[in-house]
């Protein structure tokens, strides 16, 4: 089954909000520019980084291509959640949009604004969840 979001005129465009983050992702993972400047870093667990043996790097580059958005794990079509398995371990990494000069302290109030929104990705084991 598949569910189409759409846009309401006091709601971001959720098409317009993936798109940014698949942008971020790519750029934080995978070094690909973005085609506008898009605000952001990138944060891992401390048992990710000490899984050892280039499991990190292969779980960055992993998130970075991810592309598996169904309703199941992706509901508000903001491409802003996902799964990945390296090496029969589960690893989740989630985006988080902040307002960009709140100190993280608050949501950004347009989402679909990269001059205003700073978004921060988290790359963590499920187990750390």
């Amino acid at each position: 089954m598949s569910m189409t979001v759409q846009p309401q005129p006091d709601r971001p465009d959720p098409n317009v909000i993936a798109a940014q983050n698949d942008a971020f992702r790519k750029l934080a993972c995978l070094g690909v520019p973005p085609a506008q400047p898009i605000q952001g870093r990138m944060h891992v667990t401390r048992s990710l980084m000490e899984a050892g043996d280039g499991f990190m790097a292969e779980a960055v580059k992993a998130t970075g291509e991810f592309t598996t958005f169904e309703q199941d794990n992706d509901p508000e079509g903001w491409h802003d959640f996902g799964a990945v398995e390296i090496r029969g371990e589960t690893v989740f990494w989630k985006i988080d949009l902040y307002e960009a000069d709140s100190d993280f302290r608050y949501g950004a109030e347009t989402p679909d604004n990269p001059a205003t929104t700073m978004r921060v990705l988290t790359i963590m084991m499920a187990r750390d969840w």
